[in-house]
C-alpha cells in the first residue's frame, strides 16, 4: 500500500482512507504492508494517530524530501525537482525499498493512492519491475480542464494520469461524478477497470468519544462548526461572509445568537482578511488544528455543521461529509445544487443546501437553517443510511477489488 498521507501526518482528512483500510483489510484476509515516505517529508506532524495503526501492519518508512523545504536556495528551488509535486525524492527511496519488500514479502497486490501524483509513479514503476497486478486509487481527478493551474505541473500530471490508467487493473474513484468523467475520458479503456469506493467514516473512532448532552442545547446562541482546510477558490467563503455581513446589520443574527468557527482551516491569514473586511468577527472566529479525536469529539457537541463546496468540485465530496452524517448533527451545505456533495446529502435525507456562490441564497437557506435547528427540526440522516457508509464496509469492497484484480 503506497501512500503519501499516513500517521505521523498531521492535519489531513485524506489519512484516514490509508489507515482505515489497512485497519480493516486483515478482517477479509489481507496482509497489509505500507510504504510511506520518512516524517521529514511532512511539513507537521502528530503522533496522535499512531497507535491507531494495527501491530501486524508493517510500515515501511522511505527516503523522502519536501522539495520546497529542504532543496530551496535562496527562496528558489529548480521546477524539474518539483515535478510532478514537490515530494518526487520519495519516488528515489521508495523504488528500492519497495522492490525490497517485493522479493520479502511476495505480495500479491500492489496498490496505490492519489493526491500526491509520485505515488502512482512509485506503484506504476514497481509494476512494470514485478507485473504484479496494480490498483490506483485516484480518489478525485488527477486532472480537470482549469487543474492544475500551472502548464508544466498539468503535463506532468497528465502524463502520470495517462500512464496509470493504461497499466493498472482497476482504477478507483470516490464519487459518481469523477468515475463518470474518466469514463467518458478514457472511453477506449474497458469501462470495467473503472470503480467506485466512496470514502467513509471510521465506527471504532466514534464508539471512543463520550458525548456529552449537556453541551448540545437550542437555548441561548447557536453554534455552527466548519471543521478542516477552506481553499480561497475551491471552498471560497466570500459570499458567506457576504450573507452574514448584510444579516448582521438587519440585526438578524449577532453576537449572542450565533458562533460560526472556522477550525484548522490553514488559510488563516487570508480568512481573517476576509472576516475583518466584512466586520463579522462578532459572529465569526477562526480556530487551531487540534487532534483527530478531539475534532470528532468537537463535531458531536455543536448545533450544526457547516460544508463548503463550490461548482468547480462538483465531482468531487469532502472527506470529512461522512463524518459530519456519522455525528448525528445538522448540516447546512453551502455547494452548488448539482453536485455529487448535494447528491449525496439528498440520498441520506438532508436538504439543508444552498449555493456556496450566492448571496441571496445562502442568506435564505442559513435563516431556514437557524428556524429549523431553534425548532429541531433540521434533517439528520437516519443511522441505518449512516452505517452503509462506514470504512469497515468501503473496506469490504476494496479487498473483493483486489481479490479480482489477483484472478485477473
Amino acid at each position: 500500500m503506497i501512500a503519501y498521507h499516513f500517521p505521523p501526518l498531521h492535519g489531513s482528512s485524506g489519512m484516514q482512507r490509508t489507515l482505515r483500510f489497512a485497519r480493516y483489510l486483515p478482517d477479509h484476509g489481507w496482509e497489509p504492508i505500507v510504504l510511506t515516505p520518512s516524517p521529514r517529508a511532512y511539513q507537521q506532524t502528530d503522533s496522535g494517530q499512531l497507535a491507531d495503526i494495527p501491530q501486524e501492519v508493517r510500515v515501511y518508512r522511505a527516503f523522502a524530501l519536501d522539495t520546497a523545504r529542504h532543496l530551496t536556495l535562496k527562496g528558489r528551488y529548480p521546477r524539474l525537482l518539483a515535478l510532478p509535486d514537490r515530494w518526487i525524492s520519495w519516488w528515489l527511496g521508495a523504488v528500492p525499498t519497495g522492490w525490497y519488500l517485493i522479493k520479502k514479502y511476495k505480495p500479491d497486490v500492489i496498490w496505490s493512492t492519489y493526491p500526491i501524483a509520485t505515488a502512482h509513479l512509485i506503484g506504476l514503476t514497481l509494476h512494470r519491475l514485478t507485473g504484479i497486478p496494480w490498483v490506483a486509487d485516484f480518489r478525485d481527478p488527477m486532472v480537470q480542464p482549469d487543474y492544475p493551474p500551472d502548464p508544466l505541473t498539468y503535463r506532468a500530471y497528465e502524463r502520470v494520469e495517462n500512464k496509470t490508467i493504461a497499466q493498472c487493473a482497476s482504477a478507483v474513484f470516490t464519487t459518481p461524478g469523477t468515475l463518470r468523467d474518466y469514463q467518458t475520458r478514457f472511453s477506449h479503456v474497458p469501462a470495467s477497470r473503472f470503480h467506485l469506493i466512496e470514502n467513509g467514516y471510521d465506527e471504532s473512532s466514534f464508539a471512543a468519544i463520550t458525548r456529552s448532552v449537556n453541551q448540545i442545547t437550542k437555548a441561548g446562541g447557536i453554534t455552527l462548526l466548519h471543521s478542516g482546510v477552506i481553499y480561497p477558490s475551491e471552498r471560497d467563503p466570500t459570499c458567506l461572509f457576504e450573507a452574514l455581513a448584510t444579516l448582521l446589520k438587519k440585526h438578524v443574527i449577532g453576537a449572542e445568537s450565533l458562533h460560526i468557527i472556522l477550525r484548522a482551516s490553514h488559510h488563516e491569514a487570508y480568512l481573517q482578511s476576509l472576516i475583518d473586511h466584512f466586520e463579522i468577527g462578532a459572529v465569526v472566529s477562526l480556530a487551531p488544528p487540534i487532534s483527530y479525536n478531539d475534532a470528532l469529539a468537537e463535531m458531536l457537541t455543536v448545533d450544526g455543521l457547516l460544508i463548503l463546496q463550490a461548482a468547480n468540485c462538483n465531482n468531487q465530496i469532502p472527506a470529512k461529509l461522512y463524518e459530519y452524517l456519522r455525528a448525528q448533527r445538522p448540516i447546512l451545505a453551502l455547494t452548488d445544487l448539482v453536485g455529487d456533495t448535494a447528491e449525496k446529502l439528498r440520498s441520506m435525507g438532508v436538504d439543508t443546501i444552498a449555493p456556496l456562490d450566492s448571496k441571496e441564497a445562502i442568506m435564505t437557506g442559513l435563516r431556514r437553517f437557524l428556524a429549523l435547528l431553534r425548532e429541531d427540526k433540521a434533517p439528520i440522516a437516519p443511522m441505518d443510511k449512516i452505517l452503509s457508509n462506514s470504512r469497515e464496509a468501503r473496506t469490504k469492497e476494496l479487498a473483493r477489488l483486489l481479490g479480482a484484480a489477483c484472478k485477473g
